[in-house]
């Protein structure tokens, strides 16, 4: 015990004001009984010379037996060595598939999926149904094909779960949007000066010593929150570099170590060039920068969310769009809300959107603006379920409507919500209270309204008439519409229609920050579970054009700079969501007969009929003619304000 004591005083001496440990050299780096338990873990006892052995993924298993000691996997499917799979339980294959799993929120939404699609199960959803498998074959033959099965079912799975954002960016030369573009994400408002050649303190994994010991990296590149870091010492030595994330709970600002007691030792590829480390640091960070002491706190506070499960909130119907229904909050990811409508009894009628999203009010809002609303079968709450309090949610601008405002019948342009890659002619059909509107897109509306949609009078997604011919953006005529090309003055006469003051819409162009090429991760809207790779292509004033890395432009959505649906690059790894890869050419020709067609089809999860693109429109109305729709001026591809709006034609 005195000994010790002895040897910890002694090592506290060592340490200098930097946190440095002297004694690095004095320390075993080769020794096997320094190794960390799960380097022990990783052990394999010696095995008995008459039991064949089987190698799967880098392990080594024993199989004693043809049938005992069988799993099956109850994602893939697979079937193999019970000592083999994954987790303790046994239950799946591979770390993949355990992830996929669980990222289903139920079995039973991958069934009603494909009750609807009518198409006959997968190998999935033969397990999900708990239907019988081929486990009764002889085992180790039957491993060694399912071995090969499994290589196949999972190029998909490994692609995704190998994707890696700093790989992509570094072998691309890619540029992401800054943090300061996403205000509604963790640290939007407090980034602050973070930056290239920032010093930070972060674990030595170029270390051999039995404990956890740290060392200063500078940030040489930054992508969103991600950083690439080199440490201290490597100049313009590039070979240890690594990415991380900036947000994560092992990145430090430079005194930490101090301050806690913690070691910081050079990295062992370098620590011979030089033989006074302590002035070496006094020498490098004198004047440089390094993250505020209060950093993590502050990423700690900007991922606290007011909304909680249990919840209850009025939510756009996604069948009907043009009325809402109540829902529950189910769980909340990165303020992110899985919401579930209140009569789902099997709790997988879902809806995903942002805690600021547009599309959630509080309970009473519908009956406030005269908003059509669908009542819950359900007359009391549920145990545990709670009204939201209405100052949780976004505010949207009050307007004066008592002079000058609109009217039913006036004509705008506006984002198709069933194919946000559209803007289309559209019709004001209602005027409701707060500056609510109710639109229609002309020539695709159902006779009962069904599909109008509510866009408040300040909505970045609303624009007078015009104004996608000053600014070159292909405007979706009317369906059936065939004077092309399209001219508005000569509809607006032809209908007996007025346009819609240009003064009534918002104008407001923020200096957002984003330009062209700009990498981050996006929502697919038409699939709002989904968080994918996505490239701004198009900037027009304060309107983003997102293109979905890998797939074609025709899955493009225009979206708003302030959208809450948009996240700096790693924000799914700092939340815990998961990220959509971008599709490979290989996965998008093995999917072009399902992926594909889901996605051309994801409009049908809001209304029973498919809505035509203007690519259809094109071929059908003018029979291949080669034309182009309305053009005017340049594009605006900038920030600030800037009059993008056409005049009205007399």
């Amino acid at each position: 015990m005195h000994q010790t004591e002895h040897s910890s005083r002694s090592e506290r001496k060592r340490r200098d004001s930097f946190g440095m440990f002297d004694g690095y050299d004095s320390c075993s780096e080769d020794t096997s009984s320094s190794s960390s338990s799960e380097e022990s873990e990783e052990e394999v006892a010696p095995l008995p010379s008459n039991l064949p052995i089987i190698k799967n993924n880098g392990q080594v298993y024993t199989y004693p037996d043809g049938k005992s000691g069988m799993a099956t996997c109850e994602m893939c499917g697979m079937v193999g060595v019970r000592d083999a799979f994954y987790s303790k339980t046994k239950r799946f294959c591979s770390v993949s598939c355990s992830r996929s799993y669980s990222s289903n929120s139920k079995k039973a939404s991958i069934l009603a999926r494909l009750q609807v699609t009518g198409k006959p199960p997968t190998k999935k959803a033969k397990v999900l149904q708990k239907q019988p498998l081929v486990a009764k074959l002889a085992a180790y033959a039957q491993y060694q094909a399912t071995l090969q099965n499994q290589a196949k079912t999972k190029s998909v799975a490994v692609s995704m779960e190998g994707f890696s954002w700093g790989n992509y960016i570094n072998s691309n030369s890619f540029i992401a949007a800054p943090v300061t573009c996403f205000k509604h994400a963790p640290m939007g408002t407090c980034w602050g000066d973070i930056s290239e050649n920032v010093r930070v303190e972060v674990p030595n994994t170029d270390c051999s010593l039995p404990t956890k010991v740290f060392w200063i990296a500078g940030i040489v590149k930054l992508a969103g929150y991600n950083a690439l870091l080199r440490y201290e010492g490597f100049e313009n030595d590039s070979g240890l570099d690594f990415w991380c994330n900036i947000c994560g709970s092992d990145i430090h600002p430079v005194g930490w170590c101090a301050a806690s007691g913690k070691p910081l030792v050079p990295p062992r590829t370098i620590q011979h060039k030089y033989t006074n480390w302590k002035a070496f640091l006094v020498k490098r960070l004198t004047g440089a920068k390094t993250l505020p002491p209060d950093f993590s706190q502050k990423v700690s506070e900007s991922m606290q969310y007011p909304f909680k499960p249990c919840m209850r909130v009025e939510v756009v119907d996604k069948r009907h769009l043009c009325r809402t229904r109540v829902a529950v909050v189910e769980s909340v990811i990165g303020g992110r809300l899985r919401l579930v409508y209140e009569e789902s009894e099997d709790r997988t009628d879902d809806f995903w959107c942002h805690m600021h999203s547009p599309l959630i009010h509080h309970i009473g809002w519908s009956r406030s603006i005269g908003h059509r609303f669908k009542r819950s079968d359900i007359t009391k709450k549920q145990d545990g379920h709670f009204d939201t309090p209405p100052h949780l949610f976004a505010k949207v601008k009050e307007v004066d409507q008592s002079g000058e405002w609109f009217k039913e019948g006036m004509k705008l342009e506006a984002i198709d919500p069933l194919n946000l890659s559209t803007i289309c002619v559209a019709t004001i059909r209602k005027v409701l209270a707060d500056g609510f509107l109710m639109i229609g897109i002309d020539g695709s509306e159902a006779a009962d309204g069904s599909d109008w949609f509510c866009y408040h009078a300040t909505s970045p997604s609303i624009f007078p008439v015009g104004f996608c011919e000053i600014n070159m953006i292909e405007l979706t005529p009317p369906r059936g519409y065939t004077k092309l090309p399209f001219k508005w003055f000569d509809y607006l006469r032809e209908t007996g229609s007025i346009a819609a003051p240009v003064k009534l819409f918002n104008k407001d162009v923020p200096n957002h920050g984003f330009r062209v090429g700009m990498k981050l991760e996006a929502v697919d809207l038409m699939e709002p579970r989904l968080i994918c790779v996505a490239t701004v292509t198009r900037i027009i004033h304060r309107l983003l054009r997102i293109h979905f890395d890998g797939w074609e432009e025709e899955y493009d959505q225009w979206v708003d700079c302030e959208s809450p649906d948009l996240y700096p690059v790693g924000w799914c790894q700092l939340t815990g969501y998961q990220l959509q890869p971008p599709a490979s050419q290989s996965s998008r020709e093995s999917q072009s007969g399902s992926s594909k067609q889901k996605k051309k089809a994801k409009s049908q999860q809001y209304k029973g009929h498919k809505k035509m693109t203007t690519l259809q429109l094109k071929e059908e109305l003018i029979d291949g003619e080669d034309y182009n729709f309305l053009q005017g001026a340049s594009d605006q591809e900038s920030n600030g304000s800037a009059n993008f709006y056409i005049k009205q034609e007399p």
